[in-house]
């Protein structure tokens, strides 16, 4: 064990370097100057089309702009689940341990100033998951059961030609084996870890719980974690950030010196103070960009996976949809548990992860806050588990074909009770690595392909009719 995670401590270190760093914000940088900054100028109108999405009949760009109402989106429209669906489902997999125990292991481990560049990647983010979307849709195939299969994999595949099918299938690998990682055991371990130390209840039987709860809905398919995530995902986000909001006016006094922390030290090294061991710019710009990608994946590839399925024949439409998740997973869900822990003083003892994260809480809020953490992060990585094995399925599916989606599903939920009692350390440096690995071949199609994105998206701002690429046949 320790020789393999040296050899995945190093190979982290290579793909999390500064390639990294440049290929994930420079893309996403581009995306943004080539489409004029409008993922963040047309923000309102994300939010209008997410709300008239709950409804596929209803006339959604009308809803949206008046002036872009070319067309309803009406019966004819294609997809297994709906817009609104589609997002909660992104969402699923992307709010998860991420927005408790990644903000605090940024913190911990890049000081302060990590939040900052967790928000510059959720910025530049929202261009790269408008276009994963934009693509996704674009290029999105039927498979032999009727149902809507898309994602990196498949716009590599169609968008840049058979030539670069290797491409696809790499990033179906990776993506496949990281669902393991950052969809299953990060989650049901963190989970475990959670209820033990709050409650008191043995990790093996918090493993066990999650597997059967999980399995009931993961064996059912994408229409029944689509329903389920579509009522979850709104009411523990609402709630967590409710509770958030809580801490920080008991905290009020304590805000500006937290934005003043963010600020000062993104572009300042941290001098060690009590347990906290001190950290250089590069340390906040590392940690804040790698755990800001952990919490909202942007650039992974994954999200696109779920905008694929959604009932829309418009790519641009779903991609404004799409951007939202990076929005609020990050500047909103991130933020609001970044400020509760530097309110607090406990970041400074050298506290890390979700416990960082619930001291904080339990610091105003005495008796409940740590509770409130672990309900929440139980039912975060549980919804992440729901998500993240429909994006594994896809990916086996691309490399296997359809008859292999029964057997991922199973192994999958098999993998959960082994997660919960697994080592964290080794389990958080593989997900780590392979996030990384999912990110290359996705972002250097995203690259290739944004000529297609920038003419969709200004067709449809032009008014012209928008429709997705020509029916494909997965099987064939």
């Amino acid at each position: 064990m320790e020789t393999l995670t040296s050899l995945l401590g190093a190979i982290n270190g290579v793909v999390w370097g500064p390639i990294m760093l440049i290929l994930l914000l420079g893309v996403g940088i581009y995306l943004q100057i080539g489409l004029k900054l409008m993922p963040i100028r047309k923000l309102g109108m994300g939010f209008k089309l997410m709300w008239a999405g709950r409804a596929p009949k209803r006339d959604v760009e009308k809803v949206a702009d008046e002036k872009l109402a070319a067309k309803k989106a009406g019966e004819g429209d294609e997809g297994e689940i709906s817009p609104f669906e589609a997002l909660m489902t992104a969402l699923s997999a992307t709010i998860g341990t991420g927005n408790i125990a990644g903000v605090a292991t940024a913190i911990a481990l890049g000081g302060p100033g990590a939040v900052f560049w967790m928000w510059i990647t959720a910025l530049v983010g929202m261009a790269t998951k408008f276009a994963e979307a934009v693509l996704a849709v674009r290029y999105r195939e039927t498979d032999s059961t009727g149902f809507h299969v898309g994602g990196p994999m498949f716009y590599i595949k169609n968008g840049l030609g058979k030539k670069w099918l290797w491409l696809g299938g790499v990033f179906a690998f990776f993506g496949a084996v990281a669902a393991f990682g950052i969809g299953n055991t990060v989650q049901s371990n963190s989970v475990a870890d959670a209820m033990d130390s709050t409650f008191g209840i043995p990790t093996w039987l918090s493993g066990v719980v999650i597997m059967v709860l999980a399995g009931a809905v993961i064996l059912g398919g994408i229409k029944r974690i689509a329903k389920v995530a579509g009522k979850l995902v709104p009411i523990m986000g609402i709630a967590y950030v409710s509770a958030g909001l809580l801490v920080l006016i008991i905290n009020a006094g304590q805000v500006g010196d937290a934005f003043g922390l963010i600020f000062y030290y993104a572009f300042n090294p941290m001098a060690a103070a009590g347990g906290f061991a001190g950290a250089a710019v590069m340390a906040a710009i590392r940690f804040g960009v790698a755990r800001g990608i952990f919490s909202n994946e942007a650039g992974l590839g994954s999200a696109p996976i779920a905008h694929a399925a959604a009932k829309t024949k418009n790519p641009v439409r779903q991609g404004l949809i799409a951007m939202l998740g990076t929005f609020i997973d990050t500047i909103i869900v991130c933020t609001i548990t970044a400020l509760v822990i530097l309110t607090s003083t406990v970041w400074i003892d050298g506290e890390a992860g979700a416990s960082l994260t619930a001291l904080s809480f339990d610091a105003a809020l005495p008796g409940f806050g740590n509770q409130i953490v672990a309900v929440a992060l139980a039912i975060f990585a549980f919804t992440t588990i729901l998500g993240w094995s429909f994006y594994g399925e896809k990916c086996c599916q691309f490399l296997f074909g359809t008859r292999s989606i029964m057997i991922y599903r199973v192994l999958f939920v098999l993998a959960i009770p082994l997660g919960a009692i697994a080592q964290l350390g080794f389990i958080w440096l593989m997900a780590d690595t392979f996030n990384a690995m999912m990110a290359i071949p996705n972002l250097i199609a995203l690259a290739l392909l944004s000529p297609v994105v920038f003419k969709l998206t200004k067709d449809y701002f032009d008014g012209k009719d928008v429709l997705p690429g020509e029916e494909l046949d997965h099987d064939r």
